[in-house]
């Protein structure tokens, strides 16, 4: 009889929030699949659990994930951890999960923090509808087409974003956006856990200077509402050409402004040429 896969969520700093369940399941299952066997090594012996470990993480996922399924297939439970959070959430995990899927194995969810979700509750912007970004990329082109895909966004946005690229970050941010309101949320659950209300502008200005350190999550508001009238075709076109100007093909950038303005494609394209 095949056995389960239980995705498990663990502290995203602080290891007094790993629930009661989540210990019970690391505890009960065969085999643990994690994504730096060492700092789960650190989670067990807190809690005095004593599991054979696999790693599974990005380099190895395709050729691991195939084991690990193989030793659920046979029968064995495993449990699925990430370094800090929910496995899956902008993590390897989620290949994992598909996998599964494919092969009419049986996942069950142990709910544990998530960074998305606390950065966006203590943000001080609106929760009813946002939008999980995730990092965004290093390529200073398909970075800067994400962001232009986003300036119409009316939704809450939320990134994640290492330290060393948090510089650039907060001026790309304020460049592509102009001013808004954001929230810098670092640290979270850890001693020196800090939310900085903000702008755009002034994050820009004042504290893309490397003073900051920790892990962070970036909470931005979203676009505010346009009224119709504001969007015509110029404006469409514009978007367009902006997007030509940072290296987008001409018909990707019709289609991206496309979706931006909801302006058809074609038409955009044409007033291109």
């Amino acid at each position: 009889m095949s056995g389960i896969l239980y995705v498990t969520g663990t502290p995203i700093g602080n290891l007094s929030d790993l629930s009661p369940r989540a210990v019970q399941t690391l505890e009960s299952v065969d085999f643990i699949a994690a994504e730096d066997t060492r700092v789960t090594l650190k989670l067990l012996n807190h809690f005095g659990i004593k599991k054979p470990m696999v790693s599974y993480f990005e380099h190895n996922k395709r050729e691991r994930g195939e084991i690990i399924c193989n030793r659920i297939e046979s029968g064995e439970n495993c449990a699925i951890v990430t370094d800090a959070g929910m496995p899956c959430i902008s993590d390897p995990g989620e290949d994992l999960i598909k996998l599964c899927g494919e092969r009419g194995i049986k996942t069950v969810v142990i709910p544990g923090p998530s960074a998305v979700i606390s950065a966006l509750a203590v943000s001080g912007l609106d929760t009813g509808r946002f939008t999980f970004e995730g990092f965004l990329s290093v390529n200073k082109k398909s970075r800067n087409e994400h962001l232009q895909s986003l300036k119409n966004e009316r939704r809450t946005m939320i990134f994640y974003e290492a330290p060393h690229k948090l510089p650039s970050t907060l001026r790309d941010l304020y460049s592509t956006f102009g001013e808004r309101r954001l929230s810098i949320v670092r640290e979270l659950t850890k001693i020196h856990e800090e939310v900085i209300r903000t702008t755009t502008k002034y994050a820009a200005e004042n504290l893309a200077d490397q003073s900051l350190k920790g892990e962070f999550v970036l909470v931005l508001e979203g676009a505010p509402q346009k009224n119709e009238e504001e969007l015509t075709l110029e404006y469409a076109v514009d978007t367009a050409r902006k997007l030509i100007e940072n290296g987008t093909k001409p018909t990707e950038a019709a289609k991206q402004a496309s979706v931006i303005t909801g302006f058809r494609k074609n038409e955009i394209y044409r007033e291109l040429l």
